[in-house]
């Protein structure tokens, strides 16, 4: 099979499927999409291969019965009309199923508590943690998923599809098998590094019985899993020869279990590029193609690899996601209009498989949504003002210009950007500037008037047939003896950027208020994380006092699963991090009720009531709600006024896009609002008519 270029989609499952697991209208258009932007090959993930004892989340593609062979045909003819390659990858999760929840098949007996899985345990609200039990499968139930996974692939191949791909990573049923940590078996398919392989080897031979040599099939498995007694680099080898020996097209690279989760889901934390090493040492020992695939943004940087020999293939999944057409923006050089993934897991983790919902970006409101396709541009523009320049403002700027309107920015500080600038200041989340300086440079070249230092009237902004509120959040403190006093600062005080000579740094810059050695940190969710990470990075013995029974529990997983052992001064799995001077404490279930000179006073709830006294040379207030006063002054004089972003209520990145995009969208030739002030588009013609007659 010839690859158009070294560009390949690695599995993504993006759970859109019908509740049957057979191909929805959006599984075709998602991944044509990818093909029409230049994917040279295309891995469609997590396809399982009997959907009654294991699915990988709750509505993934399924091929374990001939009926899925129409609509699987439909899918590959979709790809190989823009020129691409594309092969299904056959994964059974395993332990780590969403569905069944119960009778869940595993290597061997085990209680499992991950809860960054898609499989999660489901805890509810007001019950405890107890683990997701799973049982050892028999050895003919281990021969009949052999069995299953060769049948899925005749069906994959009868319906026009160029190969097929195991799916022998991250914690799942063949990686368990494979995994020296995970199997403890002690019939045939246990112990050895032979018997390890047996699965593996008995799915690939099966398939090649059913389908013939020369239908490629590829193995994605974990070279690391980063856990002790894990497989390592060494045995990966091994494993890269076998797997060649035993007829695999293509060795598909990954890292982790779902135990170290940090290295398989790399979050922003981790540089680009990071698992080069593995590419490296392995095509040394084979002559099969080898692709890497984690954290690839900058095409420069994937064609120095293929260059220089480290990997044979670049694998992207979460950056199509981001940008479908980046291989066409790389082929003409538009680097900079690249919209580049940030590794947040917010759209296409937290807020869907984890959530058990269709695959998301926080930063393109276009993945999975049709309706961003093709916008109608307006056959009477508008003007438009956008109040505040964060992201939520930016996009519906941005979409509202695609479709024609005049939009003008207004923007109180002297820097775009809103409330992602603090990213500068958090190590290991610079990549946040990365979709800051794109929606930046994107307004720019749409000729989108920006006027920054600027704070907009009421009466000026009458004069405009729409406006959009983006205003953000503000601080404020919380009520608390001695919460005025002058070592009581916000979060603003502290979070200051440093830099002079940046592009974007504004001419007037503040700098930040000095802080004593021992520092309390009130408050909880991103705005108290990240200044608790910055203060900690500084030096400063820094306690955070929440009131939330868990720290920051609406943070997206696998960052606080990075942060909490930055915080207990370890590292993630394959991070050198600089380690802080002083362990990040934490406060649970507790408030501030007095803040003194040198000392807080909390209360703290655990089943009783007590009392206790902290050490505290300053207190940074983490606290925001949205600021709606300009809105609401606008509602009061009639103002046709659209509210978005964290003036709405303060979330995450992910809300502020899509809100702001969706703005944009709705803003159509006329605005018209409806009675819960929203704006609404295409309205039935009866309705227009009653709405035009009324004017």
């Amino acid at each position: 099979m010839e690859i158009p270029n070294r560009i390949c989609h690695v599995p993504t499952d993006i759970s859109s499927s019908h509740a049957d697991g057979s191909v929805s209208p959006t599984d075709i258009r998602h991944h044509s999409e990818i093909a029409k932007g230049g994917t040279g090959l295309i891995i469609v993930g997590a396809t399982t291969p009997d959907a009654k004892s294991g699915r990988p989340t709750v509505t993934c593609l399924v091929a374990d019965d001939d009926n899925f062979i129409p609509g699987l045909a439909r899918l590959a003819d979709s790809m190989h009309h823009y020129g691409a390659k594309c092969i299904v990858q056959l994964q059974h999760p395993g332990r780590q199923c969403s569905i069944p929840r119960h009778n869940i098949m595993s290597t061997n007996d085990m209680v499992l508590k991950l809860p960054w899985s898609a499989g999660h345990e489901i805890v509810y609200e007001n019950a405890e943690e107890k683990g997701k039990e799973a049982r050892a499968m028999s050895t003919n139930e281990v021969l009949e998923m052999v069995d299953l996974f060769s049948e899925a692939a005749w069906r994959v191949k009868q319906a026009g599809f160029d190969g097929v791909e195991l799916h022998a990573a991250h914690g799942y049923l063949i990686s368990m098998f494979m995994s020296p940590y995970l199997n403890r078996r002690n019939d045939r398919f246990g112990g050895s590094f032979e018997n390890r392989m047996r699965f593996p080897l008995a799915i690939i031979d099966s398939i090649q019985k059913k389908c013939g040599h020369d239908f490629p099939i590829l193995v994605r498995y974990s070279v690391d899993e980063w856990v002790p007694g894990g497989r390592e680099l060494d045995e990966s080898i091994e494993v890269a020869k076998v797997l060649e020996q035993a007829g695999v097209a293509a060795l598909d690279l990954s890292q982790c279990i779902q135990e170290s989760p940090g290295a398989g889901f790399d979050p922003m934390y981790y540089p680009e590029g990071w698992t080069i090493y593995a590419s490296e040492a392995i095509k040394k020992v084979v002559s099969i193609p080898v692709i890497n695939s984690h954290s690839f943004r900058n095409p420069e940087y994937c064609e120095n690899a293929l260059s220089e020999d480290k990997t044979d293939m670049i694998g992207l999944s979460r950056q199509l996601l981001a940008d479908p057409y980046w291989p066409m923006k790389a082929k003409l050089g538009m680097d900079k209009n690249i919209r580049r993934c940030i590794s947040c897991l917010e759209g296409c983790w937290q807020e869907s498989m984890m959530a058990k919902k269709e695959i998301a970006c926080s930063i393109n409101p276009g993945c999975n949504d049709s309706s961003y396709d093709h916008l109608e541009r307006s056959s009477s523009p508008l003007s438009i003002a956008v109040v505040g320049g964060g992201p939520a403002g930016l996009e519906a700027a941005r979409i509202s210009t695609l479709k024609g309107h005049k939009v003008i920015v207004f923007e109180k500080s002297n820097e775009l950007g809103g409330a992602i600038l603090g990213c500068c200041l958090v190590e290991g989340k610079e990549k946040m500037k990365w979709y800051a300086d794109w929606i930046r440079n994107s307004v720019k070249e749409l000729g989108v008037e920006c006027r920054t230092g600027s704070a907009p009237s009421v009466e000026e902004l009458k004069k405009f047939d729409a406006v959009v509120h983006a205003a953000g959040a503000k601080s404020y403190r919380p009520d608390a003896v001695g919460a005025d006093s002058d070592h009581v600062l916000s979060m603003e005080d502290v979070m200051v950027c440093p830099k002079v000579n940046c592009e974007f740094h504004p001419q007037d810059g503040r700098k930040a208020m000095k802080v004593g050695d021992k520092v309390v940190v009130w408050g909880d969710h991103y705005p108290a994380i990240d200044t608790a990470a910055h203060l900690a990075r500084m030096g400063k013995d820094v306690t955070i006092v929440t009131s939330e029974n868990e720290l920051a529990k609406n943070v997206e997983v696998i960052h606080m699963y990075v942060l909490r052992k930055r915080f207990e001064l370890g590292d993630a799995e394959a991070l050198n991090s600089r380690p802080f001077k002083h362990r990040v404490k934490v406060e649970t279930s507790s408030d501030i009720i007095e803040i003194k000179n040198g000392s807080i006073v909390l209360n703290q709830w655990a089943g009783s009531l007590t009392r206790k006294e902290i050490q505290a040379d300053n207190v940074v207030c983490c606290f925001v709600e949205p600021d709606r006063s300009l809105y609401e002054e606008l509602v009061k004089e009639g103002v046709p006024v659209m509210n978005v972003g964290d003036s709405v209520a303060p979330r995450n990145l992910s809300a502020a896009v899509r809100e702001g995009a969706l703005t944009g969208k709705n803003i159509s030739d006329a605005v018209i609002m409806n009675p819960n002030n929203t704006v609404v588009d295409e309205v039935p013609t009866e309705i227009m008519t009653l709405l035009q007659g009324q004017k």
